[in-house]
């Protein structure tokens, strides 16, 4: 056990200083308006920190995206095109988990590059402006291999998550 990361879990302010409701409302109207050009779901998700029992159990940011990933229903779509960018602040994590109809499609380094362009922000303090250029930059990628297809449905909400 990492006790400099347990201080980090426990000490962590909430999410909603780096988000604030201003922030979330911005990023809720980035994700409605990308969404109408390709076929992709996204779902935006920023958590302080992580829950005990994945503190105890030394599960990382990956594991928890993938929870929620479980938890939010973002797999749960007809074409299996939902993705998840999940922002673990206390660990300054970045992940991104996409539905296998997306990851048939779009390469893995494509989401790389996604996080890039938020840890850049992030590290400059620049928490909305980092989390709109990662939406951004998902979004420019999931049009260039998912591009709209008749009947498209909204399955999602596109109202970012704070946890």
């Amino acid at each position: 056990m990492d006790a400099t990361r347990w201080m980090h879990h426990f000490l962590h302010a909430p999410a909603s200083r780096r988000f604030p409701p201003e922030a979330m409302a911005e990023i809720q109207q980035a994700i409605a308006e990308g969404e109408s050009r390709h076929d992709g779901e996204l779902c935006f998700v920023v958590e302080a920190k992580l829950p005990t029992r994945f503190l105890i159990s030394g599960r990382g940011a990956r594991t928890r995206a993938e929870d929620l990933f479980a938890r939010l229903r973002v797999w749960d779509t007809q074409r299996r095109n939902g993705v998840l960018i999940h922002v673990l602040l206390a660990d300054r994590a970045i992940e991104v988990v996409a539905d296998r109809g997306v990851g048939a499609r779009v390469p893995a380094a494509g989401w790389d590059g996604v996080m890039r362009v938020m840890q850049e922000r992030f590290r400059e303090d620049d928490w909305r402006g980092g989390a709109l250029a990662g939406i951004k930059a998902a979004h420019v990628l999931l049009a260039r291999y998912l591009p709209p297809t008749p009947g498209k449905r909204d399955e999602l909400p596109d109202k970012p998550v704070l946890l």
